[in-house]
């Protein structure tokens, strides 16, 4: 399986701007710029998008590793919380805060130690340090 995203970019990097487009066009022509990423703008950026990434594979995986050891998952909530150094132009961490409610029979202790499982096992969390490729077409 495989999924897709498009980026569209024209212009400087503070003058200009892009679009982003999903496969499920959840994200269709999505508005990105300077002030969206580095400042207050109207529209996403990449480091919010790898939050709400991360956000969502991890609760995913948290749910799994409840059923896996024999809880009913309940409600859970996560915000993800990406660090961008803007001197190094680096994410420096991505922290995830946990709040989960109304998982009969686990205690505080097993949740934490679910939790951890699920951080260290989530796909995005696995992806965030892996090596990337590059093909590159020009003028066509």
């Amino acid at each position: 399986m495989k999924r897709t995203a498009k980026a569209n970019w024209n212009g400087t990097l503070k003058e200009g701007s892009g679009k982003l487009t999903t496969q499920s066009t959840v994200l269709n022509s999505t508005q990105y710029s300077f002030k969206t990423r580095f400042q207050d703008g109207i529209g996403t950026n990449p480091e919010e998008l790898i939050a709400a990434a991360h956000a969502g594979c991890f609760t995913m995986a948290v749910g799994a590793a409840l059923t896996e050891a024999g809880f009913t998952p309940g409600d859970l909530n996560t915000e993800a919380v990406v660090d961008l150094d803007m001197v190094s132009l680096s994410i420096k961490g991505i922290q995830l805060n946990l709040k989960g409610s109304q998982i009969d029979g686990v205690d505080e202790e097993q949740f934490q130690q679910i939790a951890e499982g699920a951080k260290a096992n989530c796909i995005i969390s696995k992806i965030l340090s892996v090596p990337i490729t590059l093909e590159t077409v020009y003028g066509q």
